[in-house]
């Protein structure tokens, strides 16, 4: 290039950009290198000011007692709940009762039209005096016809067998048994009658429909008026409960449960109606008969209730807590402690350094999430406690019984008051 010649305005840009770009990695590079070689200078000054420091939070043991119980869901019914309905066919006449009325053994309850069965009773009772006229009617004829034949006994001896003829006598005595047979004859058709008069008496009582218990009326689906068809079954005219101061609750027990469930545990249990109350029961009756909804095995469980005050009503669903054994004078630890299990010694746990702090394992909050749903086995288990050193040293103890936050444990080493682990705390020093 010779000394007159002058770069371009583009040459003059091109040189400048390829500067920049030079200058901009040097000062990427120089800003790299110096951040490696902080961090490589705190890991050999200072290794463990990073580590994480283990503590342990911990409860006491204490001493006492712990109720065991199973849950169960059900409904409350009526200890004895009876349909009532009609045999008959008709149009109801008259509706005595309403809801929710008191009633007692043997009160009407409604009544049929019953102009039909009066009058199938008159024309029965008509066809009984019928028959029994034709029974006055046969034991003359009888009578009469015995008459005869005795006559033409004693004819026949005075003239020696001569009169009356052979043929005569024969015929005679041939009416005398059908004059027999008759009478017979008449007194079943009295029977007959008389069944047919008592099957339509029958018929015009039950047109008045009366209540075989006494209580109270839970429902009624009938209306002065209506139609009551009875030809294939005997519909529903009312439902009726026993006295309500007394009724039952029906329960589903798992079958994991039901092997603690007995007759004469005590129970209690909500509704949802009053749901700051508690209700007492005790269970009457565990039927053997198994239920299975959706894969799952239950078994029913009647519990006897007190209503005095008539609070609780049939159908409320209600949740019962049932006393399957009481564990005195033991003693207990949570139930976070039986399910602690440290992952991995305090010392490996140091070791990690800074390195393990940021790449180790399983998050705290998902450590503690697996260790609350673990269920607690009844048998041996390991306890741990803080030892001498700060390190977590096991327990064997034997787990006895569980309410689902405390568990009654045996343990030779165990005292009351000792400090058990629950849960580990990671801080920095």
């Amino acid at each position: 290039m010779s000394e007159n010649h002058r770069p371009t305005v583009r040459e003059t840009i091109s040189t400048h950009e390829r500067t920049r770009r030079r200058s901009r990695r040097r000062r990427l590079f120089l800003l790299v290198l110096v951040a490696g070689i902080a961090a490589v200078a705190v890991l050999i000054v200072n290794p463990r000011q990073q580590a994480n420091e283990i503590r342990y939070q911990t409860r006491p043991v204490q001493q006492g007692d712990i109720t065991i119980t199973v849950t169960a869901t059900g409904n409350l019914e009526a200890t004895n709940q009876v349909e009532v309905g009609s045999e008959l066919s008709g149009i109801i006449r008259e509706v005595l009762v309403d809801f929710n009325d008191t009633i007692t053994v043997n009160q009407p309850l409604a009544a049929l039209d019953d102009t039909k069965f009066k009058a199938a009773v008159r024309r029965s009772q008509a066809e009984l005096n019928s028959a029994r006229a034709g029974l006055q009617e046969a034991i003359a004829t009888r009578e009469a016809v015995e008459k005869q034949v005795e006559r033409y006994r004693v004819t026949r001896e005075l003239t020696g067998g001569k009169l009356p003829s052979l043929e005569s006598m024969e015929q005679a005595e041939a009416d005398l048994a059908r004059s027999i047979a008759a009478v017979s004859g008449a007194e079943a058709a009295i029977e007959v009658a008389q069944a047919a008069l008592d099957a339509n008496q029958t018929d015009l009582e039950k047109t008045v429909i009366y209540s075989p218990i006494g209580g109270i009326v839970l429902d009624r689906a009938i209306e002065p008026g209506q139609t009551v068809a009875a030809s294939l079954q005997a519909p529903v005219l009312f439902m009726l409960a026993e006295d309500l101061r007394t009724m039952e609750l029906q329960v589903d027990v798992d079958e994991a449960d039901i092997g603690r469930v007995e007759e004469g545990q005590q129970a209690t249990f909500t509704v949802d109606a009053y749901p700051e109350r508690s209700f007492t029961a005790k269970i009457s009756q565990v039927r053997f008969g198994s239920q299975t909804t959706d894969g799952v095995v239950t078994y029913t469980a009647v519990l006897d209730v007190a209503n005095p005050k008539l609070l609780l009503r049939p159908g409320m669903t209600a949740t019962a807590e049932i006393v399957v054994e009481k564990i005195e004078n033991s003693l207990l630890v949570p139930n976070i402690a039986l399910r602690f299990n440290p992952d991995e010694t305090d010392s490996q746990q140091q070791k990690r350094g800074f390195l393990g702090s940021i790449f180790g394992g399983p998050s705290r909050t998902q450590k503690k999430s697996a260790q609350s749903t673990r269920p607690i086995q009844l048998g041996q288990q390991n306890l741990w406690i803080v030892g001498p050193e700060g390190m977590a040293e096991p327990i064997v103890v034997t787990t006895i019984g569980t309410d689902d936050v405390m568990t009654a444990v045996v343990s030779e080493r165990l005292r009351e008051g000792m400090e058990v682990i629950v849960s580990r705390i990671k801080t920095n020093r």
